[in-house]
């Protein structure tokens, strides 16, 4: 269970205990109601309080939030954590595993390492995926470990930067404004097309040989399949990109690895910043990228 501490403020004094936690700590309507029906759900200076009582300066309002049941089996895997705390887990996923159970996958995902990660160190072992990376993508990913954390982050959001590595020359910054749509709903495939939805990808190129090109992407929209889409919509698609582009001998999936995220603490407030290196595959075109660029 998860133990969250407000300390009343003047400008509080008065309030309903409701107001408060719907408004300044930003509790959603159900989270409220089911903290409601928990004996020591809500508190105030450790005693039960109802929501429509009041508060007053130098209270301390407390709110115990359950953890919830696992969502997945768990089972042993590597996992690279990057951040952890009470309340959140980033790690930095390795391109070759699943996030969510499928038909296809059983087992053998993010989830299913996540949840036995989580029961050995004793926590729930429900997984919130804030956001998601597609198979084959690698990088940074974050999992609320409560309810509370998971509300907040998706009202708040994450802003993200991506490395990529594009087939063709980039040597300015620049902007695709494309909208995205999805040609046949029985697959997974995206195309850019007038009738599809909003999609803005912003890049600044790192080093490029002429032949391929290190980008920094930053996401104004998150459609699916955006970044790799959009590449090659413009005739550059990721490296080892086979669903956009074509194979490549160096590197069995896309060149695309989630390598910083930024956001405000759900909790604290506290604005944090977190990198993940390249995996070795994106590492070593990126190094020949650069061998090339001197020649």
């Amino acid at each position: 269970m998860r133990r969250i501490d407000y300390t009343i403020t003047s400008e509080f004094n008065g309030d309903k205990v409701l107001w408060y936690l719907r408004g300044q700590a930003k509790l959603s309507a159900r989270l409220v109601a089911s903290l409601k029906t928990i004996p020591e759900g809500i508190l105030l200076n450790g005693e039960h309080i109802r929501t429509i009582d009041r508060i007053h300066t130098g209270d301390v309002l407390t709110v115990n939030i359950p953890e919830g049941e696992s969502t997945a089996e768990a089972r042993e895997g590597e996992l690279q954590v990057v951040y952890e705390d009470e309340d959140l887990l980033i790690v930095n996923k390795n391109p070759f595993i699943a996030v969510h159970p499928t038909h296809n996958h059983q087992g053998d995902t993010l989830a299913n390492v996540v949840a036995g990660y989580l029961i050995s160190k004793g926590k729930s072992a429900v997984f919130r995926a804030v956001g998601r990376l597609d198979k084959g993508t690698s990088g940074l990913m974050m999992m609320a470990l409560n309810g509370y954390a998971a509300s907040r982050l998706s009202e708040n959001g994450v802003e993200k930067e991506y490395l990529a590595i594009a087939e063709g020359e980039y040597t300015e910054s620049g902007t695709i404004d494309k909208p995205i749509y999805r040609p046949d709903p029985m697959k997974t495939l995206r195309a850019t097309g007038e009738h599809g939805d909003r999609a803005v990808t912003h890049y600044t190129p790192v080093v490029t040989d002429g032949e391929r090109t290190l980008l920094r992407i930053r996401l104004e929209t998150g459609r699916t399949h955006q970044i790799r889409v959009h590449f090659a919509s413009k005739g550059t698609p990721l490296a080892g990109d086979s669903m956009y582009g074509k194979a490549d001998e160096e590197i069995s999936r896309q060149a695309l690895h989630c390598a910083k995220m930024t956001f405000t603490h759900p909790v604290t407030g506290k604005e944090i910043s977190v990198e993940a290196p390249m995996y070795g595959d994106m590492e070593k075109i990126y190094e020949k990228i650069c061998e090339n660029a001197k020649k």
